[in-house]
């Protein structure tokens, strides 16, 4: 007897280090976004427990790690074996190293800015008198992870967005925006959180139809009211347009949802039916990295 088993998801560990004020943190946050589980200030020593932890038993594949100057000291040092640990289980194509940096100067005026004191500077063993120095001390300290980095980001002339297509170049994240396409009633206001919104009240209502009232868009005697009237038609291919023409502009603006509103008075009816039609129609003419979702807001007051 044969036995057939699904393909487990391939594991991927980030280790996201680098220079106090180069924006270790951001990536971290950006890593965040395309869907890692991501832990900054984390002891070296305890990373292979963690991502034993995460990926064994909670089954978490994609983990970012964050480790900085704050480790202790013979941590740092013992980098190679930490990370030859990981790559022994897990495998060399699942443990990466990327590690952020920025020229001095820009790292000054970071901290000048902030007004936020360098780790070294705060330490409670032998701390730094001054900037620059703790700085340089600093490239010494991490060096062991530097050396193993396989990617390296030099993040002095990278505003945040820059710096997230830097993220998603180098460790191969694909660049996908759900457009999340949602009915709703007027008279139980506007969804705050719609990028466009579209108002449908000038449509026929099937409401005034008493053996339609208790129908919605989705049943087939309301899309057969529907059906009878051309401008229904008309305004769901006139917002597909719009929609087909500006929705693949998200996929280079670093956002990963787009929500547009359809309105009518009740959020039954005429939202609903325009909604899935525009559903139906968008997932067969846009690019494939956006993709399509039909959710319905007044549903739980649809037998009300």
């Amino acid at each position: 007897m044969m036995s057939c088993s699904s393909a487990q998801p391939s594991v991927n560990i980030l280790i996201v280090s680098g220079r106090s004020g180069s924006g270790k943190t951001s990536v971290l946050n950006i890593l965040e976004d395309f869907g890692y589980y991501a832990i900054d200030n984390l002891p070296l020593s305890l990373i292979p427990d963690a991502a034993a932890k995460l990926i064994k038993e909670s089954g978490i594949h994609k983990v970012a790690l964050g480790v900085d100057v704050r480790t202790p000291r013979a941590d740092l040092s013992n980098f190679v074996h930490i990370e030859d640990e990981l790559v022994a289980t897990y495998g060399n194509d699942a443990v990466k190293v990327l590690y952020v940096t920025a020229q001095e100067s820009v790292l000054v005026a970071r901290f000048d800015a902030t007004r936020r004191v360098h780790p070294l500077m705060a330490s409670t063993d032998n701390p730094v008198n001054n900037l620059p120095n703790a700085i340089k001390k600093e490239i010494d300290l991490l060096e062991p992870i530097a050396s193993r980095a396989y990617v390296k980001i030099d993040t002095s002339q990278l505003n945040i967005h820059q710096l997230k297509e830097q993220v998603r170049d180098h460790i191969g994240v694909d660049n996908k925006v759900t457009v999340n396409l949602l009915s709703f009633g007027f008279k139980y206001g506007i969804p705050i959180d719609a990028d466009f919104v579209f108002d449908v009240r000038i449509l026929p209502n099937p409401h005034w139809k008493p053996e339609l009232r208790v129908q919605t868009g989705l049943d087939n005697p309301v899309k057969e009211f529907f059906a009878d009237y051309p401008e229904v038609e008309e305004m769901q291919a006139d917002i597909a347009r719009f929609l087909q023409r500006w929705l693949p502009e998200f996929l280079h603006n670093n956002r990963h949802t787009v929500t547009i509103g359809i309105g009518c008075t009740g959020g039954k009816h005429r939202s609903v039916f325009i909604t899935q039609s525009l559903a139906e129609n968008l997932a067969t003419i846009l690019p494939e990295d956006l993709k399509v979702v039909a959710k319905h807001r007044e549903k739980p007051r649809w037998t009300a």
